[in-house]
């Protein structure tokens, strides 16, 4: 067990989130072990938490109830190879979610996440300041990243 992980708050819907996750990024991303409310809770016999893996990472997804909501504060940013790698995960974590800019989405739960390609800090990196100002001002017109056109900047 990894020393710190992310907890996910989620009204009711942490297995059915956990699972549509580990659909997304597959690989070395799996379900783990799922306790349930106990008796004599208002929820006896739902789901309290699921443990998962995403890409090797560990998460705790929690139904604590409808108190709590996610918000841009905290995001999920996922490291992608490719332009390959942003279209499909950004087709498969905005359906039913909605786009945002800069690379930023919301999936169908409301959780945050940052598609990001990994020529995107090379670009922006480096002692060429006018070429980061140029890449810059292009990735804030965008909604999903573009390579090219990133590099085309």
């Amino acid at each position: 067990m990894q020393k710190i992980r992310p907890c996910l708050w989620f009204d009711s819907q942490a297995q059915e989130a956990a699972e549509f996750y580990v659909s997304v990024f597959g690989g070395d991303s799996r379900i783990g072990d799922i306790t349930y409310w106990s008796e004599g809770s208002p929820q006896a016999g739902s789901v309290l938490t699921v443990d998962f893996v995403l890409a090797g990472q560990e998460y705790l997804g929690l139904n604590g109830g409808p108190q709590f909501h996610f918000s841009e504060a905290v995001s999920l940013s996922v490291d992608c190879e490719d332009q390959g790698e942003v279209d499909t995960l950004w087709a498969k974590l905005t359906e039913g979610g909605e786009e945002g800019v800069c690379g930023w989405l919301k999936d169908k739960y409301g959780l945050s996440w940052q598609i990001v390609p990994r020529a995107l800090p090379e670009l922006l990196g480096g002692p060429d300041r006018v070429r980061a100002d140029r890449v810059m001002k292009a990735m804030t017109g965008m909604r999903k990243l573009d390579v090219q056109a990133l590099r085309d900047a």
